[in-house]
């Protein structure tokens, strides 16, 4: 019975290995960059823990998002109604790169929506992903949102596939059975997804199911077709603390899992999107459970805000709740500018958010298996830098060298030393003590 049960483990293992193109140069430039052994990165690759987000009909920088390779960092750009300038959001992804960005988001609603995105993809040589159901629900001439049809919303998805897309968000977890679930929940907040929203609202006024669930197979083929991953959109995450971990967002997280099961099963690479607005305490238990229900696929946060009552500081916030998810398993984080909830964001909001984000996602990769040591490799060399006051090592070291170089200079030391303490610098007294007794190395 023991070697039957033995076989049928490694059966199940099989079949749940994911048919995916690889590319072996891929393989060797990620394992080189994420300290990940190539064999070791192919069976992430292969079972699903990891994805590598590249269209086929695009030559970027592979960037692998996953377990044991580094936590990446998202950044959201993109016009609004209120507010069209393709180049100011041209610039903010490209400000956002230079400051560590992993990935780009195209969330515009406003002006001609593909020529940012084209705009985007020339540009840049990151991953680029958009959410295809904006334009879908944006492009009839002045009709309401509940009016747009199956047709656009697929046509849309493939448009942005030919354009070259990398990954897109879907959101085909809410369907009929989450949104009961959510009819009979008690949030303050219903939802505050906006492809979520466009999706709920539409199947109230037609009476019809989600057609991303109802076609999700076609969906997958369009997918397969173009090496474009699947970001599972969280429809119906919380918009608040109150509404956190209730049974409409872990209904939806459930049919994610089956939905990610689906795609693995079509060789096409998927990712979950998770929320939201989550007090600390429960950030362990929501990472653990969205891990487990979704066979470990890559879990993409945005956040998530472990308060509501920051606004102008929302960046922090989100970093703060990152880094505990990180730590707890998420693999990828969405940048929280500090004009969330307030208005679109400025370049210079971008920049702060990015950095912000940044430190979130290195933080994690600190505890993080298989990035531990190379995480910690930086910061001992800062520490090993601040000993020896070598401030030229310390700026480079830095996140945001510019920033810790503008400090410095604006408030110098008459000594070698920061000008907090000057001469009374703790290094030096103890390290003047220890070379007079002949202890210093």
């Amino acid at each position: 019975m023991a070697c039957a049960s033995a076989f049928l483990r490694g059966v199940e293992i099989i079949l749940r290995v994911m048919r995916v193109d690889v590319d072996d140069k891929e393989i060797k430039a990620v394992s080189a960059e994420e300290s990940v052994p190539p064999e070791k990165l192919l069976r992430l690759l292969r079972s699903g823990r990891v994805v590598i987000m590249r269209n086929y009909q695009r030559e970027i920088s592979p960037k692998a998002v996953g377990e044991c390779v580094s936590t990446k960092v998202n950044v959201n750009v993109g016009t609004s109604k209120d507010y069209v300038s393709v180049e100011e959001e041209l610039e903010k992804a490209r400000v956002a790169v230079n400051y560590g960005a992993d990935t780009i988001m195209d969330l515009s609603t406003g002006g001609d929506l593909d020529e940012t995105r084209r705009q985007l993809l020339k540009e840049l040589s990151v991953p680029i992903g958009t959410v295809p159901i904006y334009q879908a629900a944006l492009e009839g001439e002045k009709r309401p949102v509940v009016e747009m049809t199956e047709d656009d919303i697929f046509n849309a998805i493939i448009k942005h596939a030919k354009d070259g897309v990398d990954f897109v968000t879907i959101h085909a977890g809410v369907n009929l059975n989450s949104l009961e679930r959510l009819r009979r929940s008690r949030r303050i907040l219903d939802v505050v997804s906006r492809g979520g929203s466009f999706l709920v609202a539409w199947m109230i006024h037609n009476e019809k199911e989600n057609p991303l669930y109802k076609n999700y197979d076609y969906l997958l083929e369009i997918a397969k077709d173009y090496n474009l991953t699947l970001s599972l959109g969280d429809g119906l995450r919380p918009g608040c603390i109150s509404d956190a971990s209730d049974r409409a967002k872990f209904t939806e997280v459930i049919l994610l899992g089956e939905l990610v099961e689906r795609a693995r099963t079509a060789g096409v690479q998927v990712i979950v999107e998770g929320p939201g607005h989550v007090p600390l305490d429960e950030i362990e238990a929501g990472v653990k459970v969205m891990k487990s229900v979704t066979d470990h696929a890559p879990l993409y946060l945005l956040g998530p805000l472990v308060t509501d009552i920051a606004p102008g500081y929302d960046h922090i916030v989100g970093a703060i709740g990152g880094s505990v998810a990180g730590m707890f398993g998420a693999d990828f984080l969405c940048m929280v500018s500090p004009s969330e909830h307030l208005a679109l964001p400025t370049i210079e909001d971008v920049k702060e958010g990015t950095i912000v984000t940044k430190i979130a996602a290195h933080v994690a990769d600190l505890v993080k298996n298989g990035q531990r040591e190379r995480a910690r490799k930086f910061d001992d060399e800062m520490a090993l830098a601040r000993r020896n006051l070598d401030w030229e090592s310390q700026f480079k070291l830095a996140i945001d060298s510019e920033k810790a170089r503008s400090i410095r200079k604006n408030r110098p030391s008459q000594s070698d030393a920061c000008s907090i303490c000057g001469e009374l610098c703790a290094i030096k007294i103890v390290k003047e003590a220890l070379r007079k007794r002949g202890h210093e190395p």
